[in-house]
């Protein structure tokens, strides 16, 4: 009797390609964060890069990474260890550009402020979106849909919810909601944070609706989201007094 030895046995086709991305994702993101933990603690052999005296981020390398993974799969379509190796290394190149995610919303480095704290939330947003894809969540996959009309008004009418969660300050649910048609229709019916855009636009100062966003979103509010946050980074996040009126929120 012969037997076969796989490495990823339950997933095949498009999935099993996904879950050597979000592989390819993960251990990249914790690596980068072991490593620039270590560099900023002067610990082990860690050094930053530079270039003429000009440091390198580590997002260049993922830039490159995605330039060329992307080139190639467009390019040749391997199959097999060839398309295998393209998801891993597009998966680390995702990685290594969004753990500096903060850096592109700035355009300067504040990887270890308060601010570079939105880099990891970048990151494990797209963690989600990518375990979604795995389990077979795929709101624009026609395949089994019977009328393409009928997917596409349905689809059109999730993200306009999955829009109006996000502008509320509920991030996370309009993220996930676009996979989910439910959880983006809870995000969008749901009060809005008083920092959101939404919030900011729609509930006026003086209304009962924003002195309930502030009492259901008090300054310095901590959620499960920013204790998850706190694993990956060494920046506190903002206390009551500090509180800026249009920081985005997450969740």
């Amino acid at each position: 009797m012969e037997l076969e030895l796989e490495i990823l046995p339950v997933v095949s086709g498009r999935r099993e390609l996904v879950t050597w991305l979000v592989l390819g994702f993960l251990v990249t993101f914790l690596v980068t964060r072991f490593v620039t933990h270590a560099i900023r603690l002067g610990r082990g052999p860690f050094r930053d890069a530079s270039v003429g005296g000009v440091h390198l981020h580590h997002e260049v390398y993922g830039i490159f990474l995605l330039l060329g993974t992307g080139t190639v799969e467009f390019t040749y379509r391997p199959e097999g260890a060839g398309a295998v190796l393209v998801a891993v290394l597009f998966g680390a190149g995702a990685a290594l550009t969004l753990d500096e995610f903060a850096l592109w919303l700035h355009l300067e480095d504040v990887y270890w402020s308060r601010e570079g704290r939105s880099s990891v939330d970048a990151v494990l947003i797209a963690l989600v979106v990518g375990v979604l894809l795995l389990a077979g969540a795929n709101p624009f996959d026609a395949d089994d849909a019977d009328s393409e009309v009928a997917i596409a008004l349905t689809v059109a009418v999730n993200l306009v919810f999955a829009l109006v969660a996000v502008l509320k300050g509920r991030v996370v649910l309009g993220v996930v909601g676009v996979f989910v048609p439910l959880v983006a229709l809870v995000g969008a019916v749901r009060l809005a944070r008083p920092t959101s855009p939404w919030a900011r636009r729609r509930y006026p100062p003086d209304g009962s609706r924003a002195r309930r966003a502030l009492r259901r979103f008090p300054p310095g509010r901590r959620n499960r989201w920013d204790g998850l946050v706190d694993l990956f980074t060494a920046v506190p996040r903002s206390t009551p007094a500090a509180a800026a009126p249009g920081t985005p929120a997450t969740g």
